[in-house]
């Protein structure tokens, strides 16, 4: 690429070959004042077109040459902060850009920092763009920064919700604020952002800096939102060398250690005062899918990680949970032997090798700003059938050993394919830079370009089959001043009646108030948008699903200029993702409804046998690991049937749903209850203590025969019944579910027979019915 520079033409090859250098600006100490770090801010040739750091990073990027930029740049950082003695107490922020992380060449800049005549001290910034690109690479990136002794920004937070759901994984030293966190006006989102910024803080020790500081109403700003750093022109304006007005401080960080977690796996992570317990695959199924309902709800500021051992226990079922999750949450990844790097679209993961210690792993990982949890499970090796199989687990909410773990899984992931993504550089080009630095004047908004490439700009825009428009900002009501033929099909209206006029006549009443709520805050923030949103074609106002991107013009003062819009119609698409969702829908409640069918009792709504064995034989393994007792009491309903003779099946049928109920308000909150069957019923009480256990027990027992005798109003009768009782309790009377109930069952008929001997003798001599 050759730009003109006045005298003559400037080579990129030339500008990465010395070219390049860098301005400082002063990050300043609130509480003290004293200036404690410069920024460093790349620059090209004085003069010429590319002296803009949005220009220079553009040319790179289109001729494939950004990997060299950044190094031309980290380098030139480093010889200006020598040539200007920016060293200790002061520290040295540099950006690394997001596409060439784990290219950078370390070992150049270390060289160059070793040959300092004093301590050169360096932060790194980084953006969480990177990790949901690159993750792996990211994550060893940050840690061989931290072996050799530098520390780690985390820059724009707030201008992406993953940039919340990636920063305890980051481990950050400085969390840098988005400017437009400072100069806009507070409202949910800075708030949401400021919690998870804070919480942060407040437990790693992180420093939180506030950029865009240009007057003293920001800075109060920053400080209300817990910035103890500061960076504007307030303090001043990138300059060659250090801002004489400030005293020099020191910038403390939090110690920090390298963690390599790539040669470890997450079960591997825990520690002796993790519980472990022993359960069958059925409960971990669930566990998995309360894990996900929990990422469900955090939404885009959540990061899943899991694994699945084989690619064959990556269901459909499976997979339609995880759609939900790429669709909903911020970051999700699988992994598992055989599983290929994107299971599903969006979903981003790696085949793990069968020596890989995570292969023999279930492990199920959540992490959000003030949310984790992680279902850590390993595979005790059993050949019986796959539902039946044994796994030793702990489901931990310790953050510290969840993020390790979402770590150390996120560690494996491959990359995605480089995407291109706007550098900081470029971000804050209008911002950072002095206002003599624009290079030569043109008018705002203009585009230099020859005739011929003007011509064939708009044959460009005419042939295209996306619809484009321009709005102009600048004007009252924000009229659209451009729109090509595309764009007259899509709205159904010609293009002369559309110029001049605010896009929103393509809306109507049953347009997303809250999609168009989110385009207006997209613009008022000068930010692009992407999203689809509901129209109206035409004088009929036939409805139809538009695909918009939005994107801002800026003008040499920074200031947002014109926004184009390109808009498609995936009406189709739209639809077809509906029907597949409602079918999806569909599908899920017949399995929700067969499960019912499966576990439930349809009469009461009680569990059946069937899901209180699985619950107990849970309880049993708990109540092993943790030295409790459970207790398992069997209750049979005396003189039921002379009430079906006496009065019908339909008055059996509501005592029976009546003494359900009762029963339920009797036990413990924590106990179980179901129905056995007729007129029998279960109630199982886990996590006993052994020295009160039994008594416990003949207590709950009490409270159900209680419960049960009372006479019940069916309709204007009154009906009562008996009830005997019998208790299996643990270890005196097996171990598992079969053992207790045998010997509940027992008792059970003992009670009973007891109860009709009683009948023989005197009122009064009645034995109490439990056993």
């Amino acid at each position: 690429m050759t730009v003109d520079e006045g005298a003559g033409p400037v080579e990129l090859r030339e500008v990465l070959d010395g070219g390049v250098r860098s301005v400082f600006q002063p990050i300043v100490d609130l509480d003290s004042g004293r200036v404690v770090a410069y920024e460093a801010l790349a620059r090209g040739p004085r003069g010429s077109e590319l002296e803009r750091p949005d220009h220079l990073f553009a040319a790179a990027r289109a001729q494939g040459l950004l990997a060299e930029l950044d190094a031309a740049c980290r380098e030139a950082a480093f010889r200006g902060a020598l040539e200007q003695q920016l060293l200790a107490p002061l520290t040295l922020f540099v950006n690394v850009e997001p596409e060439v992380l784990d290219s950078a060449p370390l070992d150049d800049l270390l060289a160059i920092a070793a040959d300092a005549p004093g301590d050169l001290r360096v932060v790194v910034e980084i953006t969480e763009r990177a990790l949901a690109h690159r993750p792996a690479e990211l994550l060893r990136t940050v840690d061989r920064v931290r072996e050799i002794g530098w520390g780690i920004a985390l820059d724009d937070v707030g201008a992406d919700a993953l940039s919340l759901a990636f920063m305890p994984l980051l481990r950050p030293d400085v969390v840098k604020l988005d400017l437009r966190l400072v100069q806009e006006r507070p409202g949910p989102a800075v708030a949401q952002i400021m919690n998870a910024v804070n919480a942060y803080a407040e437990s790693s020790g992180a420093l939180v800096l506030a950029e865009g500081i240009e007057d003293e109403r920001h800075l109060r700003v920053g400080r209300a939102l817990g910035a103890r750093l500061g960076q504007g022109w307030l303090f001043g304006r990138p300059a060659p060398g250090p801002a004489p007005a400030f005293e020099v401080g020191e910038l403390v960080l939090p110690p920090r250690a390298a963690v390599d977690l790539a040669a470890t796996s997450p079960f591997a992570l825990l520690q002796a005062h993790h519980e472990l317990r022993r359960s069958p695959k059925q409960l971990l199924i669930e566990l998995s899918k309360q894990l996900e309902r929990e990422a469900l709800r955090l939404g885009e500021t959540a990061v899943v990680a899991s694994t699945f051992q084989e690619a064959k226990h990556f269901t459909p079922a499976t997979a339609a949970r995880y759609r939900d999750l790429v669709e909903r949450t911020g970051f999700v990844c699988a992994l598992g032997e055989g599983l290929p790097e994107e299971p599903i679209p969006g979903l981003r993961g790696t085949t793990l090798a069968a020596d890989d210690a995570v292969r023999g792993e279930w492990d199920v990982v959540v992490l959000g700003p003030h949310f984790s949890a992680a279902l850590l499970a390993r595979d005790l090796g059993d050949t019986g059938p796959d539902a039946q199989r044994t796994f030793e687990y702990a489901l931990t909410y310790e953050r510290a050993t969840v993020v390790d773990a979402a770590r150390c899984l996120l560690s494996r992931v491959v990359p995605r394919e480089a995407v291109p993504v706007p550098t900081g550089a470029e971000q804050r080009a209008s911002v950072a830079a002095d206002a003599g630095t624009a290079g030569p004047a043109r008018s705002p908004g203009e585009v230099r370009t020859t005739p011929a490439g003007e011509a064939l700009l708009h044959r460009a825009l005419a042939a295209t089959t996306s619809g484009v428009t321009i709005a102009d900002m600048r004007r009252p009501d924000q009229p659209l001043v451009y729109a090509n033929k595309a764009f007259e099909q899509l709205s159904g209206i010609a293009v002369e009646d559309v110029l001049g006029r605010n896009c929103r006549f393509l809306q109507g009443e049953d347009t997303d108030p809250g999609v168009v709520d989110a385009i207006r805050a997209a613009i008022r923030a000068g930010q692009e948008w992407r999203g689809t949103l509901l129209n109206h074609r035409g004088p009929e106002r036939a409805p139809w699903w538009n695909e918009i991107y939005l994107a801002p013009v800026l003008g040499a003062d920074g200031k947002v200029l014109q926004y184009i819009g390109v808009q498609n119609d995936v009406t189709a698409r739209v639809e077809a993702q509906r029907a597949l969702e409602t079918e999806r829908d569909r599908a899920r409640a017949l399995v929700e409804q067969v499960e019912r069918l499966a576990y439930t009792d349809p009469l009461t709504g009680l569990k059946n046998r069937r899901r209180l064995e699985e619950r107990v034989e849970a309880a049993l393994w708990d109540a092993r690991l943790a030295g409790h007792a459970v207790a398992l009491l069997f209750c049979d309903l005396d003189g039921f049937k002379a009430v079906n003779d006496e009065h019908g099946h339909a008055v059996g049928d509501e005592l029976l749903v009546a003494l359900a109920r009762r029963i339920r308000e009797a036990i413990r909150r924590t106990d179980l209850l179901a129905r056995l069957g007729g007129d029998e019923f279960l109630v199982a009480l886990p996590a006993l203590d052994p020295e009160t256990a039994e008594e416990d027990a003949r207590r709950v027992a009490a409270a159900v025969s209680a419960a049960v005798v009372r006479p019940v109003d069916l309709g204007g009768r009154e009906v009562a019944v008996g009830a005997s009782i019998g208790i299996g309790l643990t270890p005196r009377d097996g171990t598992t579910f079969g053992e207790l109930l045998h010997e509940a069952d027992q008792r059970m008929y003992a009670a009973k027979r007891g109860r009709r001997a009683a009948a023989l003798r005197e009122p009064g001599d009645e034995p109490a019915p439990v056993a």
